[in-house]
């Protein structure tokens, strides 16, 4: 290799480990200011925040897949009202000899991880992929929005289900989540752990893999990795992820239904990630959490046209945005770079 095109790979690597560390350090501002913000502001906005950070989550659950692996889903909606229903259904029971909040959280993001394992498995590896794939994963979510409606006896079908907030034990002491405070925080650390979780994933060589397929998948099988395994662990990682959101939200809320699983909401997922930008895990949750609260503020100020808003952001966000408005500063920033 020339001299000149070891110049230009050294000037790429430190591009790129700039753009790392710049977002590192705008996610520990961000996180420190959703940390502050409690102790500024009280009242209604303490209390919804956490719902909107757990969006972000689930967003994040889509940026892993989406971003990093190329493929893209419509059901994380489905795996964040399954994993809602789960922690329901087994803090409804009497009589567990463990914390049923524990046990209902594992048993959520379980239930998720194999429920994607299985579709992953048997979808990549019958070589499903792109448009096909996404419309597997948009029957899911109206396959679990149905069953959610026909089983009332079990779910509560469009009256939904009421779910206590939760307990947690810990040596010593318990901490009661009836507050808005304490499970703001308890919220706000799961979203930091699972940003950071992620995070490192992506830059270990799993990640790197999964980056490998996502440019050139018959390449990567060629070198030998089975790309439809790797692929499944991604699907039933993000999976896992979104049954977390789902059950945190539902003891948040005190409340899960059928819609939490709908296609409208597992569009609006899509939509959160597209315009906020799906290789960057920081923008995917910050996308959850800013488009998600304004698409329900225009919901409230203008239910006849926030669809249409919503739409036409989309649109914006894949025709002119590429790569959302991640994607944008970062070429913004990139051709500044090269100018000096």
């Amino acid at each position: 290799m020339s001299a000149a095109g070891d110049l230009a790979l050294g000037g790429t690597a430190d591009r790129s480990a700039r753009t790392g560390l710049g977002e590192l350090l705008l996610a520990v501002l961000v996180f420190a200011a959703l940390a502050a913000l409690p102790q500024l502001i009280e009242g209604y906005v303490v209390y919804i925040l956490p719902q909107y950070m757990l969006f972000g989550v689930m967003a994040m659950s889509l940026g892993l897949l989406w971003g990093s692996c190329g493929v893209l889903s419509f059901g994380q909606a489905g795996f964040f009202a399954l994993g809602g229903y789960a922690i329901g259904l087994v803090m409804g029971r009497e009589g567990l000899p463990v914390n049923p909040a524990y046990l209902g959280i594992l048993c959520a993001a379980l239930a998720c991880a194999a429920l994607a394992a299985a579709i992953g498995y048997f979808l990549f590896s019958a070589g499903v992929r792109d448009s096909y794939f996404v419309l597997v994963t948009l029957a899911l979510s109206i396959m679990v929005e149905q069953i959610a409606v026909s089983q009332s006896e079990i779910t509560g079908g469009w009256n939904g289900m009421f779910i206590n907030r939760m307990s947690l034990t810990f040596p010593g002491f318990e901490l009661q989540l009836t507050e808005d405070a304490p499970i703001y925080y308890l919220v706000l650390a799961v979203a930091a752990l699972v940003y950071l979780g992620l995070r490192l994933l992506q830059r270990v060589r799993f990640g790197k893999i999964l980056v490998g397929i996502r440019e050139n998948e018959p390449r990567m099988e060629a070198l030998g990795y089975a790309a439809p395994l790797y692929k499944t662990a991604a699907f039933a990682l993000s999976g896992a992820i979104a049954g977390l959101a789902g059950a945190l939200y539902a003891t948040h809320a005190g409340f899960v239904a059928p819609s939490l699983g709908g296609v409208l909401f597992s569009t609006e997922v899509v939509v959160w990630v597209a315009v906020a930008g799906r290789q960057s895990l920081l923008a995917a949750f910050l996308g959850g959490v800013l488009v998600s609260s304004l698409s329900n503020y225009l919901s409230a100020v203008a239910p006849s046209l926030w669809q249409l808003f919503m739409g036409l952001l989309f649109i914006v966000a894949i025709t002119v945005l590429r790569g959302g408005v991640a994607g944008f500063l970062a070429r913004v920033v990139d051709r500044r770079s090269a100018v000096r």
